[in-house]
């Protein structure tokens, strides 16, 4: 799978939860996710309680909660889409702070917000937690397709590739004094897309050129066996398990 991958929303560390295996923390933020989607959203109680847990979690990672609030904001566009919610949606109409809204828009809303900021929390701290190379190691344990785990795998890394020539073909514009203003500037810019996409379709033919010469049959090596202990899948367990009890009582409470 080749070296180690580090990524902007990793923060290093040494913890009970950076030291689990990948495979498990992914099934463990995936059923979290689901049962979270499942709570009726009437439950409020609930929700509350979720975000305590992935608090527990975060703790114990020792992840700081202004990094993962800063990285949540990933989420702006489906928070703007609820707060259109109550002003759109049909129904019955009540008074908010003097406004009329309605109230399933109310309740519509609330359930994105909710549900949504809590399975990206869970995803930032699955990412915060989890080194790239290992997501991609635990989805090959998981029996993922081997052909989707390769796409990602190079999206991943020839994303880098990309983004560092658009840098250095940015730095080229500003050394000749240009700098975009307006309109007039849009016909550059669409050329300098142009010219990166000529650029990166020409050097993955270098690179897919390169491994073939090195013997790529079509498959990646795997070179770290990653395996899991019974602790270690009921220690990831916890966050699910709790979670599903919290679901059910929301549903008879």
């Amino acid at each position: 799978m080749g070296a180690g991958h580090a990524h902007k929303l990793y923060r290093h560390g040494h913890s009970p939860v950076h030291d689990l295996p990948p495979h498990c923390k992914l099934v463990a933020v995936l059923c979290f996710v689901v049962v979270v989607v499942s709570t009726p959203r009437e439950a409020v109680w609930a929700f509350a309680v979720y975000a305590a847990l992935l608090a527990g979690v975060a703790a114990t990672a020792r992840i700081p909660a202004a990094f993962l609030l800063k990285r949540l904001v990933i989420e702006v566009p489906f928070v703007a889409f609820a707060l259109l919610m109550p002003f759109v949606v049909p129904g019955e109409q009540t008074e908010l702070l003097g406004v009329p809204v309605s109230v399933p828009g109310l309740w519509g809303a609330w359930n994105v917000l909710a549900k949504g900021t809590l399975g990206v929390g869970a995803s930032v701290l699955l990412a915060s937690t989890t080194e790239l190379r290992s997501l991609l190691l635990g989805l090959q344990r998981l029996r993922l397709p081997p052909l989707l785990v390769q796409i990602a795998s190079f999206m991943i890394r020839y994303g880098d590739v990309i983004t560092d020539e658009l840098r250095r073909m940015s730095i080229a514009r500003r050394s000749r004094g240009f700098e975009a203003r307006g309109v007039r500037h849009w016909g550059v810019l669409a050329k300098t897309m142009g010219a990166l996409f000529i650029r990166s379709y020409e050097r993955g033919e270098r690179v897919h050129l390169a491994m073939v010469s090195r013997g790529y049959t079509g498959s990646m090596p795997v070179i770290d066996e990653v395996t899991a202990s019974r602790t270690q899948w009921a220690y990831a367990s916890v966050l699910p398990v709790l979670a599903l009890a919290v679901c059910l009582l929301g549903w008879t409470v």
